[in-house]
């Protein structure tokens, strides 16, 4: 028996490149430090709001202008990369998030800070859905397995780590540059894989009906209104208690929603190019896997963002501690989502199931830990450790279940759908589980927020038992 692992990667001058393992590091390595960005500057905020004296909606912008252009983007970066090249885009999209950084580094204001975010918001989504794409293109067999196993064990470990690192840098700082270096840290890793990646990604090759397929752009125009609607009342309406234009907001998303599915339905019965094509969502298991990555997301987003606003509000903990108190849970998540393929094939199909319902009990630890107030005690790395592989187990197997069936020329749609699905399910989770926690934030202190917490952590137990029941509903038909 014969197993192909890897296609042939071309190389700068057209020959062929053996190094797929570094090829897989390069789109890697941008995908982590996309994703880093939009958790690392979480815990540099109260400082880049003393020294910019930002104000609240000014900060909200700083912290979410990245997140709601990355989220309204990701899938017309999927479609120019069909279109215009995966390698190409890629580099380019990197070339404006490693430019981007920079001036956001540099920024003398919030008002530049805010512009800047958007446009390494752009980047990203730019340069993230042409990872996929690549893996897919590139890569089959067992070789695709590992790979995408690594690509999720990367999605979710980057949003732990950008607290750990955030926390690393803003206590650090480097020669007195307070919060810049969240920024700046992406300027030479960005210019490395520049340079790798112009030498060892494999040349665009694309075939006729790629290059003729359009933009689709009353598509684009839809989309981005319906999750522009959808993304700005999530971020900025908690900050504004909810106002009556943030559930205007909502609702109209609903209606726009509709509405370019109903235009991307008929564009493809006419023989168009829908931005997303009505196939891609018939792809067998991919709606179900959308559903199970969005609930995964959440849950891990709202448990980050949750447990980071108790720790440094209401215990006091300094960035870096705060930081470091996630570093089991990513450690493990990257552990068991390189790692679960290997494990007794009798247990692959309750991976998922089994992987929420962990994940509901260490939430539910997590907040029976910390609800008097104080530290948690050495019990509480366990459960943050079991989270990390509850999540692993819930997120890694459902991705690459639904891409393994995604054929070549329809891995930048999927890729697109897919990370967009991501990114609204981690913009849900801090949304929807902040929300409660601020809600319930009366006063300041560490047994008040603790209650908050807990209210929270019964909350994520049951958005996983969620997703727990929706795997075992279909392991059950």
């Amino acid at each position: 028996m014969t197993t192909t692992t890897t296609r042939p990667v071309l190389s700068k001058d057209g020959g062929t490149d053996n190094r797929p393992g570094l090829l897989l590091g390069v789109v890697l390595a941008a995908q982590f430090m996309a994703l880093l960005d939009v958790f690392i500057v979480n815990v540099a905020a109260p400082t880049i709001r003393t020294e910019l004296s930002a104000s609240g909606a000014g900060l909200q912008l700083v912290i979410a202008g990245y997140t709601i252009a990355y989220a309204v983007l990701l899938i017309t970066g999927a479609r120019l990369g069909d279109r215009l090249g995966h390698r190409r885009t890629y580099l380019v999209g990197l070339a404006v998030f490693t430019a981007a950084s920079l001036a956001c580094g540099l920024a003398a204001g919030t008002g530049p800070l805010i512009a800047f975010r958007l446009v390494q918001g752009a980047g990203a989504a730019l340069m993230i859905p042409q990872v996929l794409s690549l893996i897919q293109r590139n890569f089959t067999g067992e070789g695709r397995v590992r790979a995408l196993g690594a690509y999720s064990a990367v999605l979710a470990t980057g949003a732990a780590a950008g607290q750990v690192v955030g926390g690393i840098l803003v206590s650090a700082d480097l020669f007195g540059s307070s919060w810049r270096p969240v920024f700046l840290v992406n300027v030479p890793i960005g210019l490395v894989l520049l340079a790798l990646g112009a030498r060892v990604l494999p040349r665009d090759a694309l075939t006729e009906p790629e290059r003729d397929r359009s933009l689709d752009l009353p598509g684009l125009v839809l989309l981005a209104v319906a999750v522009s609607l959808l993304t700005v009342p999530l971020v900025l309406g908690q900050e504004q208690d909810w106002p009556a234009w943030a559930w205007i907001s909502l609702a109209c998303s609903a209606a726009v929603f509709m509405a370019f599915g109903t235009y991307e339905s008929r564009l493809a019965r006419r023989g168009g190019a829908p931005l997303i094509a009505p196939r891609v969502l018939r792809i067998p298991g991919i709606g179900r896997a959308a559903f199970q990555i969005a609930v995964a997301m959440a849950v891990n987003a709202g448990f980050l963002f949750t447990i980071t606003l108790h720790l440094q509000g209401g215990l006091g903990h300094s960035a870096l501690r705060a930081g470091l108190t996630f570093a089991p849970a990513a450690a493990f998540f990257g552990v068991v989502g390189l790692t679960w393929r290997r494990w007794p094939a009798r247990l692959q199909r309750f991976l998922i199931p089994g992987g929420f319902l962990l994940a509901a009990i260490a939430a539910a630890t997590m907040g029976g830990l910390l609800r008097d107030g104080d530290a948690g005690g050495w019990g509480l790395y366990p459960a943050l450790a079991a989270m990390g592989v509850g999540l692993a187990l819930a997120f890694s197997p459902a991705l690459t279940g639904a891409l393994s069936r995604v054929r070549p020329e329809e891995a930048a749609d999927a890729s697109g759908l897919l990370a967009t699905v991501t990114q609204l399910g981690q913009l849900i989770g801090v949304a929807s589980f902040g929300t409660l926690f601020l809600a319930r934030l009366h006063t300041p202190g560490a047994h008040d927020s603790a209650d908050a917490l807990w209210a929270c952590a019964l909350a994520l137990a049951a958005a996983s038992i969620l997703g727990a029941s929706a795997a075992l509903a279909h392991r059950a038909r």
